[in-house]
């Protein structure tokens, strides 16, 4: 009897090299390899059990999506983000984030939409019972990934995915700097409920109020870290 392979999906290809990339992307977001860390391309190759093809394919890619950073003559690095380089993150998801806001406020759909956001909220307040600042932060981009997603632009969702991989290295530099968990899921309450509304001015102040200052939160950052460092 011929089975019947409707609804089937085609299983998309990964290769050897983009296994490898998704490793060395968890390695470097979780904090596995610290920010500013070099990445060893045979050491890499002997962990893996692969030659150092892959690694080195997989690296060039990191290094594409800002992940890596290489310097010639001295090898290949987690980037130290600078206080240009978080400032000038942070003006692109503002720019992007804010024209996703525009065209999202001017459809129909709003609820559905609005809906989803409060979602990703409550998903965020659950979260932060647990005292898990990983899991918060990925929830938080996923929030506004979602966002982002909302406005229907392919283009504008792809200028978006050019940030992301920064934007988890600049929350991982200001860890600790940002006010309390609990004020960070009433915000992202509040961003969908405006979104919900109609003054779209008031909802583009609060998403730059949400951005705040990331210079002073990393030096509040730093701070922290040096305290505990001290204790």
């Amino acid at each position: 009897m011929k089975s019947d392979s409707k609804g089937i999906k085609r299983l998309p290809r990964v290769t050897l090299s983009g296994r490898i990339a998704e490793e060395i992307r968890e390695a470097v977001l979780s904090g596995a390899f610290p920010l500013g860390s070099q990445l060893n391309e045979m050491d890499l190759a002997e962990k893996f059990g692969v030659s150092r093809g892959p690694v080195r394919e997989a690296m060039q890619r990191l290094i594409q999506e800002g992940l890596l950073h290489s310097e010639p003559h001295r090898g290949v690095f987690v980037p130290e983000l600078t206080d240009t380089d978080l400032s000038d993150v942070y003006y692109v998801r503002e720019a992007i984030e804010g024209a996703a806001v525009q065209r999202i406020m001017a459809r129909p759909d709003r609820k559905d939409i609005h809906l989803a956001l409060m979602k990703i909220a409550k998903q965020m307040e659950k979260t932060v019972t647990q005292g898990s600042w990983l899991q918060v932060a990925d929830i938080d981009l996923a929030f506004h990934r979602e966002l982002v997603e909302s406005a229907g632009s392919f283009r504008l969702s792809r200028m978006y995915a050019t940030v992301q991989a920064e934007t988890k290295l600049c929350m991982h530099m200001l860890m600790g700097g940002y006010r309390s968990s609990k004020a960070l899921v009433e915000e992202h309450e509040l961003l969908a409920n405006l979104i919900a509304g109609d003054d779209v001015a008031a909802t583009l102040r609060e998403l730059s109020r949400h951005f705040g200052d990331p210079i002073r939160i990393l030096r509040k950052a730093n701070a922290a870290r040096q305290g505990s460092e001290a204790a």
